[in-house]
């Protein structure tokens, strides 16, 4: 009921509608009504109401595509119309309805819903360049709009088959004609143009209805479309948004935590590729986080396998049972893949953070850091144990650090020496790569190649620095952990030749890094030690790990005569490894780590010549740079709190370590009233030679300990033992007398005053007594 004259406006729009939609759009009309909305830019948003208006109507008389190629031509031309000053109440819920329903066009006719299809993402397209440009117009970004711009893009982009996506070049620059452009590659472009918008705000919004997409129609597995999807995200938004994208995507995975193995594994997956993208980039505060959250899954699955593996020994079915633990394997291995991928292409400052943080999570005996029990989680504790030993592997691989104390804290150095003392191969295996990534700074394991007597060590071309102070004061500290934890690890009973290899390669990247005069010295002490150890067998050791041991000590003690360039020591070991080729082939690695290789029926110490005696390698060297008298001191290893946790303390350790603390504690009277002279203060000033004298000092206590028999033993430790009760006994005396009698009365018995005592509940203890 208009009463007025009809608004130039809305004559202008009314003119563009063909009174049959046959006839096709009035080409000069259209461009009276672009002008003219130009020229008066403050009646566009009359102009786009009423636009709205009459293609509503239209549509609904004109079914077709025609009536919706109208709705997405005008409204194209409405985008590109620039306006100086934005819009704070216009809206677009119409024109966003509208053209995703066309989107997901199901006409009959293949050529028509293409068109349709091509229509209505031209429109979407247009609805985002007019939204995004402005500043100030962010409804675009709400939920209710991106929840049916978002599945539209998808729906094509997916839609590959009943458009026959894959026979058609990629267009993502949107040109050509409406008939032959193809809704999958133009959707894509619109999706990339669309999050390459995206303000910091709007990165959830623009990414939630991407997951909800792959949920609603299943593609987590397989999960191709989903991973492209994720690419073309993360290569689509600016790089400092990549964290959000990240942050939903884990969120994604704690909602499916409960999902099929082959769901969790899918968006795991997913995950890989965002953080392989965004790795070089920024990945923001959400480093950590990532981890916790892959380490929480994959303590889930494990306890998900272990449950399925307990049904089925219930009595459950057999075959369905083994693909559900199966499939979880294929969780865990995404899951380390992740970890490892992600951990590597970190920089080495964080990735030194995620190697504390993953070594936090793995579960060792007595830490109190941890709670799991490892008793009775008993196979899930090693399942654990393996996947986390075996992502840091992944993590550590091409980690350079500067300094071996910045890699190898004490915080992450224990926990991962005391799984190398636990009774699993696979375990130790997993522990000494880890240190190899660690310490060879400079790529030499390739070199090694396995255990072998290296016949040329020069011609392997091995690189390496002069030794830093830092990597010095790290070996004088930490030195006899190292030493220690090889030396026990090569007598375990289930070493593989996959061991002894790992173990060869850990003295010689030791030697290649960390070694100067004073490590090599020691690391002979350790080989010698550990051909005693097989020679004498106290261990009851088997013939296969004492042949073992003897050809690690040929293998090492051969390429480390050549390292330093030694000839009388290179001769020496030579001579020792030509007589074994000769007389006892199966103390040579080349032949012992052979399938079924022939072993003796014992190893007689008195054949010295096919052993490396300690007193010919002192004599080689002898003179500057070396001092080949410790030699001559008997490698023992360390006792630490890790015996008492491994229960592999041994007796005379456990008494070595007594006499050292009564001996030291406990200096004779003589030496407290030695009379204080300016010789010996002169003596006490210099202490060059009293490190020595103290090692010798060890060693005698040590050799005495060892040889004697057990009764003198006995006896040594009672008159210590007496002793330190009387000294106890004297401070007592000193500092604690006992209280006065109530009534006073003092008896004198053979020359001493003696109180008479009172009841305990009536004494007054001094404040030195009491707790």
């Amino acid at each position: 009921s208009w009463s007025g004259p009809w608004p130039r406006y809305k004559r202008l729009v009314d003119n563009i509608f063909p009174e049959d939609p046959k006839d096709g759009l009035s080409k000069s009309d259209m461009e009276k009504l672009t002008f003219y909305a130009v020229s008066a830019p403050e009646k566009l948003d009359r102009i786009g109401a009423y636009l709205a208006e009459r293609l509503m109507a239209f549509t609904h008389n004109a079914p077709g595509f025609g009536s919706v190629y109208y709705l997405r031509q005008e409204f194209v031309k409405f985008a590109n119309i620039e306006e100086d000053t934005p819009s704070y109440h216009r809206r677009y819920d119409f024109f966003v309805s509208q053209f995703s329903a066309m989107c997901h066009s199901t006409h009959e006719d293949v050529d028509t819903r293409k068109r349709i299809r091509v229509a209505g993402i031209k429109g979407l397209q247009g609805v985002v360049r007019k939204t995004v440009n402005d500043e100030l117009q962010a409804i675009i970004w709400e939920p209710q709009h991106m929840d049916k711009l978002i599945p539209s893009m998808l729906f094509n982009m997916q839609d590959s088959d009943d458009l026959d996506r894959a026979g058609h070049p990629s267009t993502p620059s949107g040109s050509g004609q409406d008939g032959e452009e193809n809704p999958g590659a133009l959707a894509e472009s619109c999706f990339r143009e669309l999050l390459g918008r995206a303000a910091y705000g709007n990165m959830n919004n623009a990414v939630r209805p991407v997951l909800v997409h792959l949920d609603n129609h299943h593609l987590w597995d397989p999960n191709e479309f989903a991973v492209s999807c994720f690419r073309i995200i993360m290569y689509s938004i600016q790089a400092q948004h990549s964290h959000h994208v990240i942050q939903q995507v884990l969120n994604h995975l704690d909602t499916h935590n409960r999902n099929t193995p082959r769901v969790r594994a899918g968006i795991v997956q997913v995950l890989l590729e965002t953080v392989a993208i965004a790795a070089k980039g920024s990945v923001g505060p959400t480093v950590l986080e990532v981890f916790n959250t892959l380490l929480k899954h994959l303590r889930m699955s494990v306890d998900f396998e272990l449950g399925e593996t307990s049904r089925r020994n219930s009595g459950s079915s057999v075959s369905s049972n083994r693909g559900k633990e199966s499939e979880e394997r294929i969780v865990q291995n995404a899951i380390i893949q992740t970890i490892g991928f992600f951990g590597g292409n970190l920089p080495d400052y964080q990735r030194a953070e995620v190697m504390m943080f993953i070594m936090g999570k793995v579960p060792v005996y007595g830490t109190p850091c941890h709670t799991l029990d490892t008793v009775k989680i008993g196979s899930g504790t090693k399942r654990i144990q393996t996947m986390l030993l075996s992502s840091l592997i992944m993590v550590t691989s091409g980690f350079k650090s500067k300094s071996m104390a910045a890699a190898l804290p004490p915080p992450f150095l224990d926990p991962l020496f005391s799984i190398s003392l636990m009774e699993d191969n696979e375990l130790r295996q997993l522990v000494l790569e880890i240190l190899h990534n660690i310490i060879d700074r400079h790529d030499n394991r390739a070199k090694l190649r396995g255990i072998r007597i290296i016949p040329n060590v020069a011609a392997l071309k091995i690189k390496r620095e002069k030794i830093s102070k830092q990597d010095v004061a790290f070996m004088k500290k930490h030195g006899q952990q190292l030493y220690r934890h090889i030396y026990l690890g090569c007598k375990e009973d289930d070493n593989s030749h996959k061991n002894f290899e790992l173990l060869f390669t850990t003295l010689a990247v030791l030697t290649i890094e960390l070694a100067n005069e004073e490590v090599v010295i020691d690391l002979i002490r350790l080989a010698v030690a550990l051909q005693d150890m097989a020679l004498a067998n106290e261990e009851n050791m088997s013939m296969f790990i004492r042949c073992g041991i003897m050809a690690l000590v040929a293998a090492y003690l051969n390429f480390l005569s050549q390292m330093i360039a030694n000839p009388p020591f290179c001769q020496h070991v030579s001579k020792v490894i030509e007589l074994r080729n000769m007389d006892a082939p199966y103390l040579l690695p080349e032949h012992i780590f052979r399938d079924k290789c022939p072993t003796p029926e014992s190893l007689d110490k008195d054949d010295r010549p096919l052993y490396f005696q300690t007193a010919d390698m002192a004599e080689c060297l002898a003179g500057p740079g070396y001092n080949a008298e410790r030699l001559s001191i008997p490698y023992v290893p360390q006792v630490t709190d890790e015996d008492r946790l491994t229960r592999r303390k041994s007796f005379v350790d456990t008494i070595s370590l007594q006499v050292d603390i009564v001996s030291n504690s406990l200096p004779d009277k003589s030496q407290l009233a030695e009379e204080i002279t300016f010789e010996t203060l002169k003596k006490a000033i210099d202490t060059t030679g009293l490190e020595e004298q103290e090692r010798e000092k060890r060693r005698q206590v040590m050799e005495k300990f060892q040889k004697a028999p057990f009764e003198e033993i006995a006896a040594h430790c009672e008159s210590k033992a007496n002793m330190l009760h009387d000294r106890l006994a004297q401070i007592f005396e000193l500092t604690i007398r006992p209280p006065p009698s109530p009534s006073g009365v003092v008896s004198i018995s053979a020359g001493h005053a003696q109180h008479q005592s009172v009841p305990v509940y009536e004494m007054k203890f001094p404040d030195l007594c009491v707790y």
